[in-house]
């Protein structure tokens, strides 16, 4: 398993860094990035911080970790310098936090973090077919989340990637440790939201791609 979307106590976690890669280490996970929540007050702060935790533990675990970043609830016209700043900051990958259906999220969030060039619009809910072509062309991945409530989407988010060929990957977008999900419970989802075994062997490819493995 490899899980692109995770959270620790740097956000709204329960977990420290190194006890989430050790529970996921033991849960036998190949590669994990870890992508905790920011905002304009918070990204000098979590970014570094989380960098120096998988640096540490990266020599040492049986497992590929990796500081990413959740950019989530901003404003739109600051989406794409915010992008800029994570990766400045040494973000590995930057995910923005899409338009749910079950938060209040800014409409044209999706679109502008596709036009920023977020490596990953997680959770983009009921995703036009105007914006998941244009996260094909500009090469920015769309998440089945396996997060309860984001998850309700995943059927359409994936009806619009496979219409116009935008490339998934699956996230379980965890918060505690009963969130991390095995392989098998992943592909259960991905299966539910309507994706079909060559379609979700090519999700986990792009994942590893993604991580380096």
């Amino acid at each position: 398993m490899i899980d692109l979307h995770t959270h620790t106590l740097f956000s709204d976690g329960v977990l420290l860094p190194a006890e989430l890669i050790r529970r996921c280490e033991a849960k036998g996970f190949r590669g994990l990035v870890i992508t905790d929540h920011v905002d304009y007050s918070n990204i000098d702060f979590v970014i570094p911080n989380i960098l120096n935790a998988c640096k540490e533990i990266a020599s040492v675990a049986k497992i590929k970790v990796h500081g990413g970043v959740e950019l989530t609830h901003l404003r739109t016209e600051h989406i794409k310098s915010m992008v800029k700043r994570a990766r400045a900051l040494g973000a590995f990958i930057v995910l923005v936090h899409g338009e749910t259906i079950t938060e209040p999220v800014l409409p044209g969030t999706n679109r502008a973090a596709i036009e920023a060039g977020a490596d990953i619009l997680v959770h983009p809910g009921l995703i036009t077919e105007s914006d998941a072509k244009l996260a094909k062309a500009h090469g920015v991945r769309l998440e089945v989340s396996g997060r309860k409530g984001h998850a309700y989407a995943n059927g359409h988010v994936v009806k619009m990637a496979k219409k116009v060929g935008a490339k998934l990957v699956f996230g379980s977008d965890s918060h505690t440790p009963d969130d991390l999900l095995d392989r098998n419970h992943a592909e259960c989802i991905a299966r539910g939201a309507g994706l079909e075994e060559k379609d979700i062997q090519e999700m986990f490819k792009e994942a590893e791609s993604l991580i380096g493995l």
